[in-house]
C-alpha cells in the first residue's frame, strides 16, 4: 500500500471534527489557517469560533475596525497575523469582489499568505493539487525518510515541498492534505509519538534507526533577549489613567499600553521616582508603589520580559487620561490585559481610590 493510501485510510479513521472541515468555503478555511499559525488547535478553535460569530463574512471583517479586530485576537499573540488578516480581509472585498481567488498562484499573493497557507486554501477549497508542507509534514516526512536537512534552511524546505509534491494524492488532495497534517498532529507527534499503532511503523526510517527524537532537524536557534520593563499606572483624583496605542513596527503594533520605563534590571521604587520625574510636566506625583509585589515573567518567542506595575497617583486630572473603569475595552497584549482584569476588575481602582 503506498504512502498517501495509508494517509488517507489513517485519516478516514481518525480525522477530528472541526468546524472549518464541515466546509470548503475559502473564507473559513483561510480564516482557520490564520488562526492556527503557531497555535495547537486547542487554543485556536475559540477564537475561530468568536470571529466566525462577529465577522460571519469577509465582507464583515473587512468592515471591522482594527480594534475590535485586535481585540478579539487579543490573547493569540503574533498580533501582525491579525493585521495581516484585516488587510487581506479588505484585499478580497475591494480587489476580488469578496470572492477568493481560486489558484495557489494567485492566493500567495495576499498578505500574510505564505506557501503553505495558500497551498492549504488551494487545494481544500478548490481541489487544486498543490502539497502543503507545515511543521507537521515536516515531521512525517523527515522521520519516515531519515531526512536530516534543516527544515528551516533553504535548501531543506525546497527539498521537503518536492518531496510532498511528489508523494501528494492529486485524486483526493482535500483528504490527503488535511490526512497529513492531522497525522503529523496527533499520531507522528513531536513528543512521544504513537509508534507501536502507526501505520507507517513498518518503513520509517527513524523508527527503524532510533532517530525518532532527533528528527526533523532545525538549524536556526534564535538568541532569547531579556527585558526588565516597569509598567506606569498613573492614576488622577477622577480616577483616570494613561492608555495609549503603541506607535511604530513591533510585536505589538497598534496595542494599547500604560507608559513604561526599560532598564537593564529589577529596580526599586526610588529609582522609579528618579525617572519618572519629569515625565509630566506640571503635575505633583505621588511615591511609586509597586502592584505586583511578584514579577511577571513574559515568554515570547524571542524575548523574555520581567514586568513590574507601579502605581503613581497624580494630584489633579490627566490630560488625555482615560477612566480605569474603560481599560478593558482595548486591545492590549495579554500581559497588560490579564493584570487590568486582575487588579482593576476586582477592585484596585476602589482599593486605591
Amino acid at each position: 500500500m503506498s504512502f498517501s493510501r495509508k494517509i488517507l485510510n489513517w485519516y478516514r479513521d481518525n480525522k477530528r471534527s472541526l468546524p472549518w472541515r464541515q466546509t470548503t468555503d475559502a473564507y473559513n478555511i483561510w480564516l482557520s489557517e490564520i488562526l492556527l499559525q503557531q497555535t495547537r488547535v486547542a487554543q485556536g478553535l475559540p477564537y475561530y469560533h468568536k470571529f466566525i460569530d462577529h465577522f460571519p463574512t469577509v465582507h464583515d471583517l473587512a468592515n471591522a475596525s482594527e480594534e475590535d479586530v485586535l481585540k478579539l485576537w487579543q490573547g493569540l499573540g503574533y498580533y501582525s497575523r491579525a493585521r495581516n488578516l484585516h488587510a487581506t480581509a479588505k484585499t478580497i472585498v475591494n480587489e476580488f469582489d469578496g470572492k477568493f481567488p481560486g489558484r495557489y498562484s494567485d492566493l500567495v499573493k495576499l498578505k500574510g499568505v505564505g506557501d503553505y497557507t495558500a497551498s492549504a486554501i488551494a487545494s481544500i477549497s478548490f481541489n487544486e493539487p498543490e502539497p502543503v508542507v507545515d511543521g507537521n509534514v515536516y515531521r512525517v516526512l523527515a522521520r519516515y525518510f531519515g531526512i536530516d536537512l534543516a527544515v528551516d534552511s533553504t535548501k531543506g524546505a525546497k527539498y521537503f515541498k518536492a518531496l510532498a509534491r511528489e508523494l501528494m494524492d492529486c485524486d483526493h488532495i482535500r483528504d490527503y492534505n488535511q490526512g497529513l497534517m492531522e497525522f503529523g498532529a496527533l499520531q507522528c507527534k513531536p513528543r512521544n509519538p504513537d509508534c507501536n499503532s502507526c501505520p507507517l511503523g513498518d518503513s520509517c526510517v527513524a523508527l527503524q534507526k532510533g532517530l525518532i527524537a532527533s528528527l526533523p532537524v532545525k538549524g536556526n536557534k534564535q538568541k532569547v533577549i531579556t527585558r526588565y520593563l516597569n509598567y506606569l499606572v498613573f492614576q488622577d483624583p477622577k480616577g483616570q489613567t494613561l492608555f495609549k496605542k503603541r506607535q511604530g513596527k513591533g510585536i505589538w503594533q497598534n496595542l494599547y499600553e500604560f507608559p513604561f520605563i526599560e532598564t537593564k534590571s529589577e529596580i526599586e521604587a526610588n529609582v522609579v521616582q528618579d525617572k519618572v520625574n519629569g515625565m509630566l510636566q506640571g503635575y505633583h506625583l505621588g511615591q511609586p508603589r509597586r502592584i505586583n509585589d511578584q514579577k511577571i515573567v513574559h515568554k515570547l518567542s524571542h524575548q523574555h520580559l520581567h514586568v513590574h506595575f507601579w502605581r503613581l497617583a497624580v494630584d489633579r486630572p490627566l490630560e488625555s487620561g482615560i477612566p480605569t473603569s474603560s481599560l478593558g475595552r482595548y486591545p492590549a497584549p495579554v500581559l497588560i490585559a490579564e493584570f487590568i482584569e486582575k487588579h482593576f476588575e476586582s477592585g484596585l481602582e476602589a482599593e486605591n481610590g
